[in-house]
């Protein structure tokens, strides 16, 4: 049996100093051993007061979930993401049937598993009651200094009952024993139980650092809680390995947005592959004591699309243009409902996820691409089309408005509504579209959007300075097929109703213009964006012939003559 006793007095210089300490002043943040801030530099009292009061959101008698972490569980202290990083226990919740109980999320940036227990975990102690959940998945911070003034936040390495170390805590001035990571955690455990709650422990999220493999490292609290874990007979969820496992399987590129500002504090993507994680976990786990749990979880994970089997398939991105009402012939038609008209059916299944109103940001928002990206296997195809909506107003109520251009740039923008969002570029979302697909072994292209009805200077619209230079510029940087359906289709429409010039005079070009835009009229409905029926099979046909000009295996499910 180890026992360590070291007591270390610090003479104060001021009063001051002592009084900077209290919960309601905390010192400004400084960079950990891991060279992270920590985004909590507002007092715990103004913490206290964004988190919800423990127990506060019970509904009758129903259970609630207490969520023990760290900021990669809640980020900043009102947790809302408005420095651009997330916690994971923001979206856990959504897994969950709020009828029958509901999540609360209790974490708090800086954290370890030693400050939790001593500042947070008394008062979640005294709300919990029989048939309540907590998951504890917490670590990140509990290296460092044992009695420092700043945090005082580090515990033992490992998992011995019988190792602690005593001192005088600066941060609290008094005297403290610090214990080791499975003594905490067992902790936590005893005290639930003694309420007649049910604790569930998780490893920690993955950090953004590989080892010699090139894999990404994982944490050796997996390993101590797995432990503490499996003598106590509590149950495990591996947490560190399922997203780990997803890390590994995507691009570099993918890994690195998973992150944000550091190595250690998840983007929004991030934060929602880690909440995923922990729901996959709970439903996949064998351990009898989370049937009961389970009964109270929703939607299956992942949403897929349900199709027949035995051939590849299509799928077609995109708004509007690509899928509107699709149902009266004189009414407004996306091109890929007329898809039909050029694809060879018997050879190939065709699946429309395209949603009117949509901008490459929305649709990834919404979950839309999510949907499609889970459904992929290898030899599918993937159409990317979008810019309609992608340069619209950012922060109002649609949401959907991008950063102009194709580099790796984002912004945190507050929205109108008081939530926040990481907004990226226009070329950044179809990166990501891009890489998603060829993740899964199926094969993206890219499409320009659809012609407008606009005949300045007596032909057609082209806007090859803006979304076709920048749909370029995405295929220069990833090497993606590209199909113009733009040009080809106002190619085509020029043909059948360009002028060579306009008459000088200004009333009368202006006259001019009006007569070709009704002409044209008949491949647009009710605007100078929607197609007709034949509009849009017009559009299907430049799709078929832009996709033979390309030499693209897609072109081999086209019906002959097109």
């Amino acid at each position: 049996m180890k026992r360590y006793f070291t007591t270390l007095v610090f003479m104060l210089a001021s009063a001051t100093l002592a009084l900077a300490q209290e919960f309601d002043n905390l010192p400004d943040p400084i960079a950990d051993v891991n060279k992270v801030v920590d985004n909590t530099p507002d007092s715990i009292a103004k913490a206290l007061s964004a988190r919800p009061a423990p127990g506060s959101t019970r509904v009758g008698s129903n259970p609630v979930m207490f969520l023990v972490g760290n900021s990669t569980m809640r980020n900043g202290t009102l947790g809302n993401g408005n420095n651009g990083q997330w916690g994971w226990g923001y979206f856990f919740g959504q897994y969950f049937d709020a009828k029958k109980i509901t999540v609360e999320n209790q974490a708090l940036g800086g954290m370890s598993t030693r400050t939790f227990y001593t500042d947070l975990w008394p008062a979640i102690r005294q709300a919990l009651k029989p048939g309540d959940w907590v998951i504890i998945s917490i670590g990140h911070n509990d290296n460092g200094e044992f009695f420092d003034q700043k945090r005082a936040r580090a515990v033992i390495p490992g998992v011995d009952n019988d190792t602690c170390y005593v001192g005088f805590n600066q941060r609290t001035q008094r005297q403290d024993t610090v214990y080791s990571y499975g003594h905490y955690l067992r902790r936590y455990i005893n005290e639930i139980r003694a309420k007649g709650a049910n604790p569930i422990l998780m490893s920690l999220t993955p950090r953004n650092a590989f080892d010699e493999k090139g894999k990404i490292v994982r944490k050796p609290q997996t390993e101590w809680a797995a432990y503490v874990a499996a003598t106590e007979g509590v149950p495990f969820i591996d947490l560190n390995e399922i997203s780990g496992k997803k890390l590994d399987s995507y691009s570099s590129w993918k890994q690195q947005y998973h992150f944000l500002g550091d190595k250690i504090h998840t983007s929004k993507f991030g934060a929602e592959m880690n909440a995923e994680s922990a729901a996959v976990g709970i439903l996949q786990s064998n351990h009898p004591q989370l049937n009961v749990l389970k009964a109270m979880m929703t939607a299956d994970i992942p949403q897929k699309y349900v199709t027949p089997s035995g051939k590849p398939r299509v799928f077609f991105t995109g708004d509007s243009t690509v899928k509107n009402a699709d149902k009266e012939d004189d009414g407004m038609w996306g091109w890929a409902s007329q898809a039909a008209t050029v694809f060879d059916e018997s050879k190939i299944t065709l699946v429309n996820a395209a949603r009117a109103g949509r901008s490459t940001r929305s649709f990834i928002r919404e979950g839309l691409w999510d949907k499609v990206y889970n459904s992929l296997q290898p030899g599918d195809f993937v159409t990317i089309q979008f810019g309609h909506n992608d340069i619209c107003p950012i922060t109002d109520a649609k949401a959907r408005g991008v950063i102009p251009g194709t580099k790796d740039t984002l912004h945190v923008y507050q929205m109108d509504n008081g939530s926040y969002e990481v907004v990226y570029s226009f070329g950044w979302y179809l990166k990501k579209m891009i890489d998603d697909t060829r993740e899964k072994g199926a094969t993206p292209i890219l499409v320009s959007l659809t012609p407008r009805n606009e005949w300045p200077g007596g032909k057609i619209e082209r806007r090859d300075d803006s979304y076709g230079r920048w749909y370029r510029e995405v295929v220069e940087e990833t090497g993606v097929e590209f199909v113009d359906m733009h040009n080809i289709s106002a190619d085509a429409l020029d043909r059948k109703f360009a002028v060579k010039s306009l008459p000088k005079d200004k009333e009368k070009a202006k006259q001019r213009v009006e007569e070709i835009k009704q002409k044209a009229g008949v491949y647009f409905k009710k605007d100078h964006t929607h197609a007709s029926k034949i509009g849009a099979q017009l559009n299907a046909q430049s799709m078929a012939k832009g996709l033979r000009q390309i030499g693209s295996p897609l072109a081999d499910y086209l019906k002959k003559g097109n």
